[in-house]
């Protein structure tokens, strides 16, 4: 086996904890050397969890400059408030350790920016954690479109569909940063999950990219019923005017002519989706339903009412992405169905090469700029947003992605 990574991790949340446990600590590659936090709880937490698993005992701090100026870290994994992920991830940079940074919507285009800059002056990379790229779905899906069985594709749809409203009633007292952006905000405020896929779908970055966005947020009541029901009126909560929408849409042109449907759904009763809609010449993959239609297959019907889905099962062993088939083969290990081992395995093979990151800054830059666009565009009821080309032109060139 080669040395042991030695990781700084940074945030030490519900996210954070959960990482650490499923995908850090099992691997035997991997030294967690330094945990920091700013609740004292939560890094102590996880040292114990650290020294249970048979590591030496981190450090354990709640200053993230002293993980940076270890030199004996060789990559760092980030994992806090959405407010504090680029400045963390650039600091990191800086300060010369290969960087992971978790999931979320940028406040600012400027913060976009910064990252792809940082990078660009340093030379030290930077990967976007995002988990639903490596989903077996999704996966598939791509290897599909890949080898054309979805023709041109035209039309893609994503969402996170997910009732948030315990996590973000009760934010203030499980210290989540939910509550205050809800409060305060609205836009699509966490516009990676759908997105990612749907961009290596599309070759965002790589041979296409976004060009505007449109957004608008329907009115804000699921979280004040929700809160007279659980908190009751007397909690403050309860009176709350809350800003952001119950259901966000979002609407993206690219450069070669495909638009995306963007929709977030959190603080309504539903169930669980991320709504991933692939729609070409030759057919369509949805989600929802999970099914794929193809033309001159599933539509050969003498009613054209009949007209039947095949449930995506059946494409499985033509159209298994080989990362999955491989990773079936070894075995599914860690958390939201093996996606997380998959990305932060990603991660740390990067880290050992010392080469590009797989979801690198310009991927970053790109999907979490949504959310401050799609902020603006909700604030001047719909209008249309430019979305920046963080790679200055070299999305022309950029090969496409591969897991």
């Amino acid at each position: 086996m080669d040395k042991q990574l030695k990781l700084g991790v940074i945030g030490l949340g519900n996210r954070g904890i959960s990482l650490l446990e499923h995908c850090f600590l099992p691997r035997e590659d991997v030294c967690v050397a330094a945990v920091c936090d700013t609740y004292e709880d939560r890094r102590v937490k996880a040292r114990e969890m650290v020294e249970k698993a048979g590591s030496p005992s981190p450090v354990c701090t709640g200053d993230y400059r002293e993980i940076l100026a270890m030199p004996e870290i060789d990559a760092v994994v980030i994992m806090a408030s959405w407010e504090s992920h680029l400045n963390l991830a650039c600091d990191a940079m800086r300060a010369g350790k290969y960087t992971a940074v978790e999931v979320g919507g940028a406040y600012s285009i400027d913060d976009c920016w910064q990252l792809v800059r940082t990078h660009e002056q340093t030379g030290v990379h930077c990967m976007l954690l995002e988990n639903c790229c490596y989903g077996r779905d999704e996966l598939m899906v791509l290897n599909m479109v890949r080898q054309g069985m979805l023709g041109e594709i035209v039309h893609c749809q994503g969402g996170y569909r997910h009732d948030l409203r315990d996590e973000v009633s009760f934010g203030r007292e499980n210290r989540h940063y939910r509550f205050f952006n809800y409060l305060l905000r609205s836009g699509e405020n966490y516009p990676t999950h759908e997105l990612g896929p749907i961009a290596n779908v599309l070759d965002i970055n790589r041979g296409n990219r976004m060009l505007t966005l449109v957004s608008v947020a329907s009115k804000a009541a699921g979280l004040h019923e929700y809160l007279l029901r659980e908190k009751g009126a007397d909690y403050d909560a309860s009176s709350m005017s809350f800003a952001q929408g119950d259901v966000v849409t979002t609407i993206i042109k690219c450069a070669r002519g495909e638009t995306i449907c963007l929709t977030l759904d959190t603080t309504l009763p539903r169930f669980y989706s991320r709504g991933f809609h692939v729609q070409g010449t030759k057919g369509m993959y949805m989600e929802d339903n999970n099914s794929v239609f193809l033309d001159k297959k599933d539509n050969e019907f003498d009613f054209k009412w009949k007209e039947k889905w095949n449930n995506a099962e059946e494409y499985r062993e033509t159209c298994e992405h080989p990362v999955w088939k491989r990773y079936l083969e070894e075995g599914v290990r860690g958390g939201h169905d093996g996606m997380d081992w998959l990305v932060t395995g990603a991660f740390l093979d990067a880290v050992r090469r010392n080469a590009p990151a797989p979801i690198d800054v310009y991927d970053a830059a790109a999907w979490m700029s949504i959310t401050c666009l799609s902020e603006q565009s909700v604030a001047m009821g719909g209008m249309p947003m430019a979305i920046p080309d963080f790679t200055n032109g070299k999305w022309l060139r950029r090969d496409p992605w591969q897991p």
